[in-house]
């Protein structure tokens, strides 16, 4: 007979880095849908902050109504299993202006 072991699963990781906007135009349309793309399969709740709003970052018009301009410090939270890959992506796609 075949014991067979259930090993516990691997504790949640939270991750909090403040982030500038590098964009010309801030976070607008198109870097808003390369952040939603990106997140699309991250099992991670993530969060961006501005200010006092607090929004969901896996949602375009959440990102939309957060109004980030150029140089802006977004706080971004990451909390999940796979955070720290999720937030290297974030850093790196911040990082090369969302690809534009």
């Amino acid at each position: 007979m075949t014991e067979r072991i259930i090993e516990p699963t691997s504790p949640s990781l939270k991750l909090v880095q403040k982030l500038r906007v590098k964009n010309a135009l801030g976070m607008h349309t198109r870097p808003a849908t390369y952040i939603v793309k990106l997140l699309q399969n991250c099992k991670s709740d993530v969060t961006f902050a501005l200010k006092k709003e607090v929004i969901n970052a896996k949602s375009i018009l959440s990102i939309l109504m957060l109004a980030a301009k150029k140089h802006s410090l977004i706080t971004v939270t990451v909390e999940g299993k796979d955070a720290q890959e999720v937030m290297d992506k974030l850093i790196l796609a911040f990082d090369s202006g969302f690809g534009e």
